[in-house]
């Protein structure tokens, strides 16, 4: 599923990169903060098809509620 490009670079990227992209936010702001590994912070970022697990939207919504104290899961994630 698309949802957009990032700067006209036509990289796709999910509900969740594209809300960091806005902000200004790094990805590896996300791992340091979240505690998670580059690799999942990518695939939450980049891939449209991937559905992180209960545990890691936790890690990721509580880093995020430092730049925003009202975000949700349910902005990035079908629940």
């Amino acid at each position: 599923m698309f949802l957009g490009l990032f700067a006209g670079l036509g990289k796709d990227r999910t509900k969740l990169g594209a809300w960091i992209d806005r902000r200004g936010i790094k990805q590896e702001w996300l791992v340091l903060k979240s505690g998670l590994n580059r690799n999942t912070v990518r695939l939450a970022c980049n891939d449209c098809d991937h559905m992180p697990t209960g545990k890691t939207m936790q890690k990721i919504i509580k880093a995020l509620r430092e730049v925003d104290s009202s975000v949700r899961a349910e902005q990035f994630w079908d629940l």
